[in-house]
């Protein structure tokens, strides 16, 4: 019951902020994110790493073909959920001193984008996992039309077409599964024990591959991401790069490693090569950006790209890496385009060179950012430092010259966040700068909790890892177990 109210509370939200007043639709949408955080300590509370799945629904849904209602968690959906919960707070705070037409559909927009995300987490059917797949685009798709900067239309059009085209694979690649037992079923349990012939799972792989490659994204399906970011509004923009592609990375660890091991086997190599080759190339483009929002999509591609190679060496080190990363990324992620769109509010732009000396009108906004920026460039201590170090190191044991090529990204990121920071925060403040105002209140209490995360789990990472742990061995044992049969019948 637990995890369909993680999945309720937000989607009934929505639909009353809808309905409610709209002077309301921000403390309602405030309200919803506090419970579901009140929600997700007490199922971690109950919750035992070393469980399995736990918090289960499993019922009959259309038994004509085999789809159940399951839902449950294990230590990888528990993290993921837990970070969505999280970050949704930070994400409605963030608007306090912003207007937007219609807020009311903005925000009940959100709240159902964040419960579907939440059941891509816990779905333990591969056909319910698909349909909260599907249903977590279509507010994003809105979010983006309606309150989008510049040529929104366009973007969002170009955005539905990637994440829909991919997804269309997907669903092809689900439906063939669910007919490869005895009766139609597409149940984890189910799907984790077919014996996928060698020649049919690289179809497969590549099918799934196709949709999370596009939402994580990868290189060279990346091109959708920046301007899409640019574009939305800001609240879009965090639930996007903060949660919206931890589901292609997570679903790559829940969906493709157990299922088709020869596959990933057979084409882990080049998925880390797009992956190091995109490290590179968005380092290099956000190197050169003037907008501090595109920026910051562009690092976020980078950061991805590692965290994808370290997913795909299907080791201890790499999953793990992985999990701590995420949830760095989230919150990194939030902090940035919130740290964008306060500077929005008093610019008017994003421009890069358009800001300048905000340092010394506001020192601590500075010291803010600048534990953010240190955060996302992965400074010993800060959250996003466990994390890479495993990445790279599980890299490395593969493939030593893939680190080299995905490891470029740490200094690239150190070289543009800094260039940017000295830009926006440094030298002499001209013209609106010197009216720059300190960040106060809301702002300020939201950008210190943050920073108090970014150290507190920089400085106690085995929190993440404890809660994972198990559930990860789990998916790399179901690995090795399928390897090692197919070797033996061979």
């Amino acid at each position: 019951m637990y995890t369909l109210l993680l999945i309720l509370i937000p989607i009934v939200s929505g639909f009353i902020i809808w309905t409610a007043p709209q002077a309301l639709s921000r403390k309602i949408a405030l309200i919803s994110s506090l419970v579901s955080i009140a929600m997700s300590a007490f199922v971690l509370s109950q919750f035992h790493p070393d469980g399995g799945v736990q918090f289960s629904i499993d019922e009959p849904w259309v038994r004509m073909l085999g789809i159940r209602f399951h839902i449950g968690m294990d230590g990888i959906s528990m993290l993921m959920v837990l970070l969505s919960n999280i970050l949704m707070p930070f994400i409605i705070l963030s608007t306090a001193h912003d207007q937007y037409k219609e807020s009311h559909l903005l925000y009940g927009l959100m709240m159902i984008m964040q419960g579907a995300m939440n059941g891509v987490f816990v779905s333990m059917d591969m056909f319910l996992y698909y349909i909260f797949w599907e249903l977590a685009l279509i507010p994003a798709y809105f979010l983006v039309l309606w309150w989008g900067k510049g040529e929104a239309r366009k973007i969002t059009f170009k955005f539905f077409i990637y994440t829909l085209f991919g997804s269309l694979f997907m669903l092809v690649a689900i439906i063939w599964l669910s007919l490869q037992s005895h009766t139609p079923t597409t149940d984890i349990a189910a799907v984790y024990r077919l014996q996928i012939p060698a020649d049919v799972q690289g179809y497969i792989f590549f099918a799934f591959m196709l949709a999370y490659a596009i939402k994580i994204p990868v290189f060279p399906f990346h091109t959708w991401q920046p301007s899409t970011y640019t574009a939305a509004p800001s609240p879009a923009t965090m639930l996007l790069s903060g949660v919206m592609l931890k589901m292609g990375l997570y679903s790559i660890i829940r969906w493709v490693i157990p299922v088709v091991p020869q596959a990933v086997e057979q084409y882990d190599t080049l998925i880390m090569v797009l992956a190091a080759i995109g490290v590179l190339y968005a380092s290099a483009i956000a190197w050169m950006q003037k907008d501090i929002k595109t920026l910051f999509a562009y690092s976020s591609i980078a950061h991805v790209g590692l965290i994808t190679a370290g997913i795909l060496t299907v080791s201890a080190s790499g999953l793990q890496g992985s999990m701590l990363q995420m949830f760095a990324h989230g919150i990194n992620a939030v902090a940035l385009f919130y740290v964008a769109q306060i500077l929005f509010r008093h610019y008017d732009t994003h421009s890069i060179y358009s800001m300048g000396g905000i340092r010394n009108q506001a020192p601590l906004f500075a010291g803010l950012f600048l534990v953010v920026m240190l955060a996302s460039v992965a400074l010993p201590l800060t959250n996003a430092f466990p994390g890479e170090f495993m990445l790279l190191n599980a890299v490395f044991q593969m493939h030593p010259w893939l680190c080299l090529l995905a490891g470029s990204g740490v200094i690239l990121g150190a070289v543009y966040m800094f260039g940017a920071y000295k830009h926006v925060m440094l030298g002499e403040a001209t013209g609106k700068s010197t009216s720059f105002p300190e960040v106060k209140g809301i702002d300020k209490y939201a950008l210190i909790v943050i920073m108090l995360l970014i150290f507190a789990f920089g400085l106690f990472p085995q929190a993440i890892t404890h809660i994972t742990e198990h559930s990860v061995q789990e998916i790399i044992l179901q690995f090795q177990n399928k390897i090692s049969a197919t070797t033996i019948n061979s």
